[in-house]
């Protein structure tokens, strides 16, 4: 695997229903879905001569638990092992221990101090991913946390991933919204849980054009939890739901205006 210690390498969603998330994503992104090997229960999204992430059923012992549809994703590492090591040190819990995928890499699933779900990866692949590319339509684009302690998570994905804190934006009685930044590159942000959510990852996928997708999400049966608001950059995001409840966002210009 190419990508530094600390990238984001991937993206993966855990679904009740693979066929109909396949064609919702389809008209949403333009990804079309195909299983990543004969007779695999674990399916590709591809756009072009890329892929931006996978997908697979949501496993019944995790909905007898309580589980919901979700966005999950990767963060590359050198050695999964030592890094889960280290997590475990600063609080986190184990959900699924390092195992291999013939093709794919070592990986383990965790959850953070405060909750939140996330892989540890390092990919078998000498080729770097492309998962995350801010300049790539139908590619991540930004990547979200909000939690209950910002100030410990930003202190918790530091230590492990070399993540540091970037510009600082105030929202007022939340906070603020905290830019995190890998080097010079920025990745994302941090911020407080809003009122009546809940502590996770949303990650931003590029259209281009933020209307014509929030139109696509709704007429495909999703639903926009967020309507289009403009960002630093002059473009716009949006925060949906999928049809089986994976929360998203979208990220891009208003074209159609």
């Amino acid at each position: 695997m190419r990508n530094p210690h600390g990238d984001f390498i991937w993206y993966e969603l855990l679904t009740t229903d693979m066929e109909g998330a396949a064609r919702f994503y389809a008209e949403v992104f333009g990804w079309d879905a195909a299983p990543d090997a004969p007779g695999s229960h674990y399916w590709m999204f591809a756009l072009g001569d890329a892929e931006p992430g996978g997908l697979m059923e949501l496993p019944s012992e995790a909905r007898a638990c309580g589980a919901e549809p979700v966005w999950l994703g990767y963060v590359g590492v050198d050695d999964v092992d030592a890094t889960l090591a280290q997590a475990v040190e600063r609080g986190a819990k184990v959900l699924m221990p390092p195992r291999d995928i013939e093709g794919f890499g070592r990986f383990a699933l965790l959850e953070d101090p405060q909750g939140v779900s996330f892989y540890l990866g390092h990919g078998a692949m000498d080729e770097r991913s492309r998962a995350f590319e801010p300049k790539r339509t139908g590619h991540c684009h930004w990547n979200e946390l909000a939690t209950r302690d910002p100030d410990a998570a930003l202190a918790f994905f530091g230590e492990l991933f070399g993540w540091r804190a970037g510009e600082s934006i105030p929202l007022g009685a939340l906070g603020r919204y905290q830019l995190l930044m890998r080097g010079e590159e920025g990745l994302g942000a941090v911020m407080a849980v809003p009122p009546g959510g809940r502590p996770a990852w949303t990650f931003y996928f590029g259209v281009e054009d933020i209307d014509a997708a929030a139109r696509a999400v709704t007429e495909n049966g999703g639903s926009i939890l967020q309507a289009p608001t403009q960002v630093p950059g002059g473009v716009y995001s949006a925060v949906a739901r999928d049809p089986q409840g994976a929360v998203f966002g979208l990220v891009g210009p208003r074209a159609s205006r």
